[in-house]
């Protein structure tokens, strides 16, 4: 055996992390998990409880660890022995800790790429230009510390996803009332499917190398507005669906009152302000270059989960 093949399979012994592989943000992890299994990777699974998610993911083959993103000694448990990081967290207060600690320690173990999940709005954000969400400046700051870490980072900023705009917040109003009830606008944008980003995740962990230090802006199959997204629902369910623009303010205490965090109800008020603007009007091939294949279609998506958004007594 060579000396490149022994390194080779060496690299492919050791586990890849992934965290949030039980979590919400649009199932990432999970989904991240059972590819890089079936590409032949150890992957250990960082989770945050144990549960029936983490049953789960040990009976896909993962490895399974217990543990927080803010407290080093779990993290130093987690990252130890692995090559490769995946690196995703959901909306938090917590996060340019969580993403501080992850990164120093994957520096301390030596980790030979670091993939991690930011969002598209941080590509038009600087040292003097920032949103009125404070996740926003979050992402932004992860990103310079990331840089300023050396550790070898690929970045990955997705749009918004077709799970959290529409099964998160969408498929109640579309399911009990046909329509789309959202403060959207007219605004356009390019929904991305969280399994078409766990994909590109996929792809660059399966070989890092060649992506060390680059950016990915990962977008859907196209960029519409909400009336356009209607049609698309009323095609796939069989059933006229309407788009109702709400205010703004109805619907943020509506998330509140649902139990949602205030930090997460004012990321994603501010980005239905940023829809309204343009800012998520946006299409890119980078999820092509990544994986030769093309975004799922949200005519797709909604037929895919079309259960969740019909009654259950017209279901067949």
């Amino acid at each position: 055996m060579s000396e490149a093949e022994r390194g080779t399979k060496s690299t492919h012994d050791r586990p890849i992390l992934v965290t949030g592989a039980a979590g919400a943000v649009g199932s990432i992890g999970r989904n991240l998990t059972g590819m890089l299994l079936a590409k032949g990777h150890k992957v250990r699974a960082l989770v945050r409880r144990e549960d029936e998610r983490a049953d789960a993911l040990r009976q896909l083959g993962a490895e399974v660890v217990q543990g927080d993103l803010t407290d080093l000694a779990s993290m130093h448990r987690a990252i130890e022995g692995c090559a490769r990081v995946y690196f995703g967290m959901s909306v938090s207060a917590n996060y340019l800790e969580a993403t501080v600690n992850m990164a120093a320690v994957a520096r301390h173990h030596g980790v030979e790429a670091f993939v991690n999940m930011s969002q598209m709005t941080v590509t038009q954000m600087s040292i003097t230009e920032t949103t009125d969400s404070p996740q926003h400046k979050l992402h932004w700051l992860a990103e310079q510390a990331l840089d300023w870490s050396g550790v070898p980072v690929v970045t990955l900023r997705p749009t918004v996803f077709l799970e959290g705009f529409f099964l998160l917040f969408a498929a109640a109003s579309v399911r009990e009332h046909d329509e789309l009830r959202l403060p959207m606008g007219l605004g356009r944008t390019s929904p991305i499917s969280a399994v078409d980003v766990a994909r590109a995740a996929a792809a660059i962990l399966d070989d890092p190398a060649p992506h060390i230090g680059r950016i990915y802006n990962l977008t859907g199959a196209e960029s519409a507005d909400l009336n356009h997204c209607a049609r698309v629902f009323s095609e796939a369910l069989g059933r006229t669906i309407g788009y109702r623009d709400v205010p703004l303010a109805a619907w943020s205490d509506k998330l509140k009152g649902l139990g949602l965090p205030a930090h997460l109800v004012n990321h994603l008020s501010v980005m239905t302000a940023l829809n309204k603007q343009g800012r998520y009007d946006r299409m890119t091939d980078d999820l092509f270059k990544l994986t030769g294949a093309q975004p799922t279609s949200m005519l797709d998506f909604v037929k895919l989960h079309a259960a969740a958004f019909t009654r259950p007594e017209t279901t067949a």
